[in-house]
């Protein structure tokens, strides 16, 4: 049997087939012990992770298409998201407010919103009762844009839960949340040394 580098994907062999395949990823069980499940258990939770892998390239396909569209990087729409979902709540959102949901810094929050006021995104104000404040809004036409487009092709996620009943959906929650838990980098000593 020749090795793996002897076979690349070109002369038929599917690896993008199988690269969300447990077996594929951890033939050793180096990583995961597999001994209490039945090749049929490891089969399934192979296609599981197969379909989050669809998932993450549709939400990346999406995201890259959004950017291209509204000709704006990933900061900017998330941005501009925060400030549609404060103006359907009423709020009024400040750079500081900004700069703590982005996680960036009030330098990087200040070019953010001088790069998106320039291009006739938002608007700056004073703030109605904080005078050291300003009062950040996306401008109407930016909102109409961007819920016809974006924001129309994002909600569509909600069919996908609409078609689930109520227990599938506290499954599909619960699952979500340990696998959220379970990836955590938080703890890991490794994810702070990456590239020092």
């Amino acid at each position: 049997m020749s090795s793996p580098e002897e076979k690349p994907e070109e002369t038929g062999f599917p690896v993008s087939a199988d690269i969300y395949h447990l077996d594929a990823n951890d033939p050793h069980q180096e990583l995961m012990d597999r001994s209490g499940l039945a090749d049929t258990d490891v089969q399934q939770i192979s296609e599981l992770m197969a379909a989050l892998g669809k998932l993450r390239d549709a939400e990346q396909r999406l995201a890259e298409a959004s950017l291209r569209y509204m000709k704006l990087n990933q900061s900017d729409m998330r941005a501009l998201h925060y400030l549609i979902v404060c103006a359907n709540h009423g709020v009024i959102a400040t750079p500081g407010a900004i700069a703590s949901h982005l996680n960036i810094s009030t330098a990087s929050t200040t070019k953010l919103l001088d790069r998106l006021e320039r291009a006739g995104h938002v608007t700056r104000q004073s703030h109605p009762s904080d005078r050291r404040a300003l009062a950040i809004a996306i401008t109407p036409e930016m909102h109409d844009a961007a819920m016809r487009t974006v924001g129309k092709q994002q909600a569509r996620r909600f069919l996908a839960a609409a078609r689930l009943t109520p227990d599938e959906r506290v499954t599909v929650m619960r699952f979500l949340d340990d696998m959220a838990r379970e990836i955590e980098v938080a703890d890991e000593a490794w994810a702070g040394s990456w590239g020092t």
